[in-house]
């Protein structure tokens, strides 16, 4: 394998928790990890749980993106989530729906 494709693969690899550890900051800074967390059920249901949900739907993002941004009950239980748009910018709100999907 060419030395430049493995030097660039390793720093992706190395790079990857250092993403997720910025993706959780936002989590947490938009208030997100009030209710959620990445592998358990608080008020609203784990990340991991989120993502398997979704996982062969190919509108998974658009969805979880207009849920995040208006809100909503039902799906996961009674307890509605609130919108969370203007609060939280469309570009993070993508972010966010990215990384829940990749759990």
């Amino acid at each position: 394998m060419n030395k430049k494709l493995i030097t660039v693969i390793v720093l992706c690899l190395a790079a990857a928790p250092a993403l997720a550890a910025d993706e959780q900051k936002l989590a947490q800074a938009s208030g997100c990890m009030t209710c959620h967390a990445p592998d358990k059920k608080l008020i609203g249901p784990a990340y991991k749980a989120v993502a398997a949900k979704y996982k062969d739907d190919p509108g998974a993002e658009t969805l979880l993106i207009r849920k995040v941004k208006e809100g909503g009950a039902g799906i996961w239980g009674q307890v509605a989530m609130p919108p969370n748009s203007p609060r939280v910018s469309d570009a993070d709100i993508q972010t966010l729906v990215k990384w829940i999907l990749a759990q």
